[in-house]
C-alpha cells in the first residue's frame, strides 16, 4: 500500500506545498524548523484541515478531498497522546474501530490485540492518569493502529519521552513498520529518528520542500542551514574557482573536483562533484574533522600558513561545551564550527580573542554543485 501526496494546504495566510511518495513498508522522515509547515502538512493529509487542494492517493486510489478523517484510513499520532481521560486504555484503543462502525465485541478484540503488540495488555483496564508518559504514547499508537490504517503519520511522537523510553518507542515503530508494511511519514527534529527509521528524508522550510532524497545523502550533504544543524555539520556555499586557479586535490583523495570559493575568500577542495569556474555549489564537513593549530612565529611555517586550500586563520569569538571537549567559532567565519578535545584545548590555550590556524583534510570535505536553495 503506497501513499502519494501532491497537495497545497492553507493555514491562514501561510501555505504549505509538498509532493512525495512513500512505498509500502517505508518510512519517510520530514525535517524542518519550527513554523516550516510540517504539522500542517500531516494534518492536511489526515483530513484535519480545510482549504486543501491537490491529490492524495493510497495504492493509486484517490482520496476525496472532502472525506473526513475516519474515512481516510490514515492514522495520525502526535507528540501528545491525547487519550480520553475518562476511558480505560482498552476503551481508548477501541474508540477508533467503534467510530468506523465496528461492533463492540470486534472493536474490543482489535483493541486487545493492538495493546498486546505495544506491550500494554497488563494495563488495559487502567485510565490514562494511571499510565506513565511512555505507556500513554504506546496506547495512543495502539489506538491509531486499531483502526487498521493504510498509512501512518507520526508528528514528533518521541519528543516528550525520556531517552530510554524514546529508544524503546523507536524500536517498536520499526517493528510495526516492517510487520505491517504500510507507508509511514515521520515528522521529527531528531536526526536519530531519521537514521533509525527512515530510508528517505524530506526537508521542509517556509512551506516548501527544499531537499529530499536518501537519508544518508540528506544528512551527509544537507542543503540548508537547518538541515546542517540537525546533521551536526558545517555547510558553506560558494562558486567554483575561476579558470587557472590551482584546484588539484592531493593524490590520496580519490576524486579531483574543482575548488569551491566562498564569499569571504575561503577555498575548499574535497571529494564529490567537480565544480566548474563560476558554478554554484556547497561544501560540507564535520566540526570534529577540523584541526586547530597554533600560529607559528615563522609565517612560512606549514602549520602557520592559511594561504592554501582548506586552511584559514581565525580569532576565537565563541566557545561552547560539547561532549568530550569544546566547540569553537571565529569572528572571521562565524558559521564554521571546529571541535577540540578538552586536553588539546588546554594545551593550545584556546580562549576568546586568541588566533589559530584551522585546517580540514580534503578527504573530510564533501562538495556538491548546483545549490538549489540559499543557505
Amino acid at each position: 500500500m503506497s501513499l502519494d501526496v501532491d497537495i497545497a494546504a492553507r493555514a491562514g495566510a501561510f501555505q504549505v506545498e509538498a509532493a512525495f511518495s512513500v512505498a509500502p513498508g517505508e518510512a519517510l522522515a520530514v525535517l524542518g524548523p519550527n513554523g516550516a509547515g510540517k504539522s500542517t502538512l500531516l494534518a492536511a493529509i489526515a483530513g484535519h484541515r480545510p482549504h486543501v487542494s491537490g491529490a492524495i492517493a493510497l495504492n493509486g486510489t484517490p482520496i476525496d478531498a472532502a472525506a473526513p478523517p475516519e474515512r481516510r484510513r490514515i492514522g495520525l499520532l502526535g507528540q501528545r497522546a491525547m487519550l480520553f481521560p475518562h476511558l480505560t486504555a482498552l476503551e481508548n484503543v477501541a474508540f477508533g474501530p467503534r467510530a468506523q462502525g465496528v461492533p463492540a465485541v470486534e472493536a474490543r478484540r482489535r483493541a486487545l490485540a493492538r495493546l498486546g503488540e505495544v506491550g500494554l495488555n497488563d494495563v488495559a483496564g487502567h485510565r490514562p492518569a494511571q499510565l506513565s508518559g511512555g505507556q500513554q504514547q504506546r496506547a495512543a499508537l495502539a489506538r491509531a493502529l486499531a483502526a487498521d490504517p493504510l498509512a501512518l503519520l507520526l508528528d514528533e511522537p518521541f519528543a516528550s519521552l525520556d531517552a530510554e523510553t524514546g529508544t524503546q518507542a523507536r524500536r517498536l515503530v520499526a517493528q510495526l513498520r516492517d510487520r505491517l508494511s504500510i507507508p509511514i511519514v515521520l515528522v521529527t527534529h531528531d536526526p536519530l529518528d531519521a537514521v533509525m527509521l527512515a530510508t528517505r528524508t524530506v526537508v521542509v522550510d517556509d512551506g516548501r520542500i527544499v531537499q529530499q532524497g536518501a537519508t544518508a545523502e540528506v544528512l551527509g550533504h544537507p542543503r540548508s542551514r537547518f538541515a546542517a544543524a540537525i546533521a551536526g555539520v558545517n555547510l558553506v556555499a560558494g562558486v567554483g574557482s575561476p579558470a587557472g586557479a590551482p584546484t588539484t586535490v592531493p593524490r590520496d583523495v580519490d576524486a579531483e573536483p574543482g575548488a569551491l570559493v566562498t564569499e569571504d575568500g575561503l577555498r575548499l577542495i574535497g571529494h564529490g562533484d567537480r565544480l566548474r569556474g563560476g558554478e554554484t555549489g556547497s561544501a560540507v564537513f564535520s566540526p570534529a574533522s577540523v584541526r586547530i593549530l597554533p600560529v607559528g612565529e615563522n609565517a612560512s611555517d606549514a602549520a602557520s600558513s592559511a594561504a592554501g586550500p582548506n586552511s584559514w586563520h581565525g580569532t576565537v569569538s565563541i566557545m561552547e561545551a560539547v561532549a568530550g571537549g569544546i566547540r569553537v567559532y571565529t569572528a572571521e567565519h562565524p558559521h564554521l564550527a571546529a571541535d577540540s578535545p578538552s586536553g588539546a584545548a588546554a594545551t593550545l590555550s584556546i580562549r576568546p580573542g586568541a588566533t589559530f590556524v584551522f585546517r580540514v583534510d580534503p578527504a573530510d570535505v564533501s562538495l556538491r554543485r548546483d545549490l538549489d536553495v540559499p543557505v
